[in-house]
This record gives C-alpha cells, structure tokens and sequence, in this order.
C-alpha cells in the first residue's frame, strides 16, 4: 500500500514536480511539529502510556506548536520516531510519517485561484483534524495521486460515470438509475469487480474537504454534491460507504426536516439519495456506492467552520459571540429532541453576510446519534435507521455533540482568539437559556468527552467510539 513518508515524497518531487520540492522541505519542520503536538496531546489525554514515562506536564488542548518534547527522559522532534520510541506499534509509524508528508506538501502548495464560494473556502485549509496526529493520512495514495486529488492542491477531477445492472443496484430516498459516479482514483478497481460498466462519460468535479466529496459542474447536478467511495485512509477509516450509509441518509434527512423546522438558524443539508451494487449473492458493495447531498445555497457567503480559525479577519470577539448565539440553541434544542448531530468544523458550514454569521448549515448525516426515547417525547416516530446511529444511551447521545461542537470546535475557536474567560463567559449564558434540564449537567459542569483518536485508531476496532474527558470551562 502507497504510503510514502518525507523522504520518497522529496524524491517524488526531486522527479516530477521540482518546483514544489524546495517548499515542500522548508514545510517539513512546521509539519513535524503540528503532528508531533497532535500526537502529544493524545497521548496525556488518552491513557496510552503511562504519564510518568512524560516529560513536562499535560498541554493545553489546543496550544502552541511543539517542535520538540521529552519522553523516557529522551528529546523528539519527529513523531514517528515517538511513536517508535515508546513502544507504539510499527504501523501507526507509517501513518504518522505519511501525515507528516503530506501535511508538508499541503502547507507547501501554492494558493488556489482567487474566487469565492465554499469550495474555494474549503480547499484553503491545510491542516486536517485538529487533534488527529493522522490528520493528512492517504494511506493507498502515491504523492502523485495526492497531488491530482487532495482538495489543498486544488484540482479538477475526473468523476466518472458507469452504469450497473439494474438488478444490481439499490437505491434510497429519490430514486435515481443505475448509474454509478466514481471517483478517478476508484475507477480501476471498481471496473476490475466487474460489477460495473464503463461509460467513458466524465463529470468535471472540485474535491471538497474530504477529498472524496465533490463538487460536480455539469448539467443536473445544480445544488449537488457527491459523497464517492474510496479505499483510502484518512485519520482512522477507509472512506469506504457502509450499507447502513447508504440506508441511513434520506431517513435521518426527512427526520431532521422535520424537527429542525422549528430551528431556523440550522439549515440540514439533505441526503436526498443514495445508490449501492449489489454482488451475484445481492450484498452491497462498500466500495462501490454514493451518496447524493444537498449543497448550500449558491449566492450565499459559505464556509467551513474549520477554517475560521485561520481567518482572524473574520474571526472577532464580537464575531465568536454572534456564532454562539447562532450555533448553540438549535443543536442543544436538536439534542434535547433525541438528535445528536457530529457537529465538528468540517460538518458545520457558517452563513456570512456583513462580517456577521447569519445561519448555520449541516452535512453528513452518517456520524449522529438518535434516540427513541427522546424522539418519542416529542410526538416524533423513530424512523428504521440501523446501524450506529441509534442508541438507547443518553451519555452516548450527548458525547455526540458535546465532543465535536463544545470541546472541538468552541475550543479551537476560543484558543483562536487568544483565550480568555469572558469568552466562556457567553457560551455559558447562551448555554444556560437553551439546555433541557436532564441535559444541564453534562453541558454546564461535568467534564466534557472528547473522542479519543489516537486511542481508537490503536485499538482492535479503530471505528468503535473511545473517549476521555477534558474540563469543562463553564463550570
């Protein structure tokens, strides 16, 4: 499997794109330390190894980059060489020296043209996860491929159309045929399952943050994206479609149209359909699937979450109080009717108009929570969702939200804007007016999970939820 660390992307650069390889090596250092942070952090947060084998004392959760730490009474710079160092297994090394790579080469790229709109907005971002260490993983991607595909080196690519066997293909939500949209990257694998058709018809489409949901330009796909299969790995997963993907998207898109009409400053963007092959035995293909999504409204001002905090034009105290006014009702509202929504900074879209933010948009349906119980106070019926997004747990149900939204994102925004309690401050008062009363201890006092990453991605089953817990600033 491709996983090429700094010193074959240098040489991969030295060969084919010379004019990045001097910016790409003067990246390397910044990468190293982003990485290593990301990877600091985790492992105070997490319990990996033990704290006594740690130098200092546990950093802050969003901090400083840290160009080189202490461990077993040793100085690191590199994380990978950390990772080895304490024992961590050989191939969370390789993922580490990939993230390092690639970061470098995303930090290294040159700026993309000067336009608006949100896949412009989204493409600006180098970073990844803020707290993954494998935030710029693409294990299965040579640096050529990540160079024609990653969204930071601004491409246009090539989906590809195919057409299945209407036997063989399954849809949810509005029907759409039996034809299947790849991405370039897929396209020789899904042809070799002989599961599908080549049409040689191709769709000019812009990657967007996760490099295998698109922006397609053509006839007909107005007001779309389009979520692709890809058997590559980014921070802990292969972004591949579940079959409960697939099934799941238009149920829990009719079933947030309804409840978040009375929460007008959250708009959900819909998963209006979804297509999976089928085999000669009728099983759904994960790796050859799709996932037809709403995209926000064209005319409107439109961007990630996720890169406000490197847009200290736009993000101001006064900017940070109106996002919270926007942003915290409707999902604590949202929560208290049995919803829990993902909402980290490349789910949550914020509308702007003025300097000011004006409405909120939501993506990506696969990773919340719902529960019946609560969904069945409210008068609301609990669709036949299955997999992972029901639960029965009300802790479960909060640590949704409450890791992505507060310990995440109003962190990293909070850190972005220097600290400072008066900042927490107003997220505790706007908190306060919109909790439901079974949910205020978890929102206002007790500490707050945070999910896991490094923990999981270690772990027998890297996409099984783990959790720790960070204090809580508004106790």
């Amino acid at each position: 499997m491709d996983a090429p660390d700094v010193e074959e992307t240098g040489r991969v650069l030295a060969a084919h794109r010379p004019g990045l390889a001097a910016g790409f090596a003067a990246a390397v250092p910044r990468a190293k330390a982003a990485v290593l942070t990301r990877l600091w952090g985790a492992l105070w947060r997490e319990g990996i190894v033990a704290p006594a084998r740690l130098g200092g004392g546990p950093p802050p959760l969003f901090g400083p980059p840290l160009p080189r730490v202490v461990a077993d009474g040793v100085a690191h710079d590199d994380p990978g060489a950390l990772a080895a160092a304490l024992g961590l297994p050989g191939g969370f090394r390789v993922e580490l020296d990939n993230s390092v790579a690639n970061l470098a080469l995303a930090l290294a790229a040159p700026p993309g043209p000067a336009q608006p709109g949100l896949v412009a907005a989204e493409q600006a971002i180098a970073d990844g996860h803020p707290l993954h260490p494998c935030c710029r993983t693409r294990l299965g991607m040579s640096t050529l491929d990540v160079l024609a595909y990653a969204p930071e080196h601004h491409p246009v690519v090539a989906l590809r159309l195919v057409d299945v066997d209407p036997a063989r293909w399954r849809t949810a939500g509005r029907a759409v045929p039996p034809r299947l949209p790849v991405h370039p990257w897929q396209l020789p694998r899904a042809l070799a399952t002989g599961l599908v058709r080549d049409t040689g018809v191709d769709v000019p489409a812009r990657p967007l943050m996760s490099l295998r949901t698109l922006a397609p330009d053509g006839p007909g796909w107005a007001g779309r994206h389009v979520k692709t299969a890809v058997e590559v790995q980014m921070t802990s997963a292969v972004r591949t479609l579940s079959p409960a993907a697939v099934h799941n998207g238009p149920l829990a898109s009719a079933l947030l149209a309804g409840l978040s009409r009375g929460t007008p400053q959250i708009n959900v963007l819909a998963e209006v359909s979804s297509g999976t092959v089928l085999d000669a035995a009728g099983e759904p293909q994960r790796a050859l699937g799709a996932v037809w999504r709403q995209a926000p409204p064209g005319d409107a001002d439109v961007l990630p979450v996720a890169l406000l905090p490197h847009r200290p034009d736009l993000l101001t105290p006064g900017f940070f109080a109106a996002l919270v006014e926007l942003m915290v009702p409707p999902l604590l509202r949202l929560l208290e009717l049995g919803v829990a929504l993902e909402a980290h900074g490349q789910n949550l879209l914020v509308e702007v108009a003025g300097g000011r933010p004006v409405r909120l948009h939501y993506r990506d349906l696969g990773g919340i929570h719902v529960h019946a119980g609560r969904l069945a106070r409210a008068g609301v019926e609990m669709p036949p969702l299955v997999g992972a997004l029901p639960t029965g747990d009300e802790d479960a149900l909060r640590a949704k939200l409450l890791a992505s939204a507060f310990a995440t994102v109003l962190s990293e925004l909070v850190a972005a804007l220097g600290g400072g309690p008066q900042l927490w401050d107003r997220v505790a008062v706007v908190a306060r007016g919109s909790v439901a009363a079974g949910d205020a201890a978890a929102v206002l006092r007790g500490p707050w999970p945070l999910k896991a990453t490094t923990a999981m991605r270690l772990a027998a089953d890297p996409l099984a939820d783990r959790w720790c817990q960070v204090p809580n600033p508004l106790g």
